[in-house]
């Protein structure tokens, strides 16, 4: 009896995952074409399309079986796959680099993470929609001084907006503050993070030069291509100067 029951509940958790990537249960588990993906999934994502998936499928996202004239092919984990990273797009703001982090831990598919770490994503992301503070609300998120705040302003490491004739930060100037903070914990003052900045000024520039003409399209699927590429480029840039630095970190050592 309890062998039955198993089988049956295995049975089910089956079928579920045909609905839920658009077959019957009384139909095999076939290959989707990109066609029929973008179908699917439209019900739940009204701004998906075939350009979008390709455009994920070129970010290494997703790898969809291939025919012998060239022609993709979906499995029903690459269309739950899919699902989360639209998802994780949609409901999180999350940059194309760490949505691949999140599908190399494998657990994509299972409860999110606190409002904390949403809101530190955010902060590190070019096209979500952060949070604005005062800077009453800013200190006692930091936790620290406001002296400090007043010095990383004046190196133009945190670079407050005005409104209303109030001074106001984002939770990207958090973020920066928290590490202000822990740097400073080993005598890094804010005129030292001045170097962070004309580094991030030139990578700005650069980026500029490569995204800039898109991201001033009239053509609103162009201007979004382009923000999504603004975040890839932006990812590579930063591994990129994380491993010359762990490079130079090694030679100081002894390596």
């Amino acid at each position: 009896m309890a062998i039955a029951t198993t089988e049956e509940g295995a049975r089910g958790h089956r079928e579920a995952e045909h609905r839920r990537a658009g077959d019957s249960p009384s139909r095999p588990r076939k290959a989707l074409t990109i066609g029929a993906v973008a179908k699917i999934l439209s019900q739940e994502f009204d701004d998906i399309s075939i350009s979008k998936i390709r455009y994920l499928e070129d970010q290494k996202l997703l790898a969809p079986r291939r025919t012998a004239g060239g022609y993709r092919l979906y499995s029903q984990a690459d269309v739950a796959r899919l699902r989360a990273i639209l998802r994780m797009q949609r409901d999180e703001f999350l940059p194309l680099r760490v949505i691949r982090q999140e599908l190399a831990s494998g657990d994509f598919t299972g409860p999110r993470r606190g409002s904390d770490a949403a809101a530190s994503r955010r902060a590190a992301s070019v096209d979500a929609a952060v949070t604005t503070m005062s800077l009453e609300d800013l200190l006692d998120e930091a936790g620290v001084p406001e002296n400090l705040i007043r010095e990383l302003q004046e190196f133009g490491i945190v670079q407050p907006e005005r409104r209303d004739g109030r001074l106001t930060y984002d939770e990207t100037d958090l973020e920066i503050v928290r590490a202000a903070a822990e740097l400073s914990r080993f005598g890094v003052a804010g005129r030292n993070l001045r170097v962070f900045r004309s580094s991030a000024d030139r990578e700005a520039a650069l980026l500029q030069q490569i995204v800039g003409p898109a991201l001033r399209s009239r053509s609103q699927a162009r201007r979004k291509e382009a923000i999504e590429n603004l975040e890839s480029l932006a990812a590579v840039c930063g591994q990129l100067k994380h491993l010359l630095l762990v490079r130079d970190l090694r030679r100081l050592k002894g390596d």
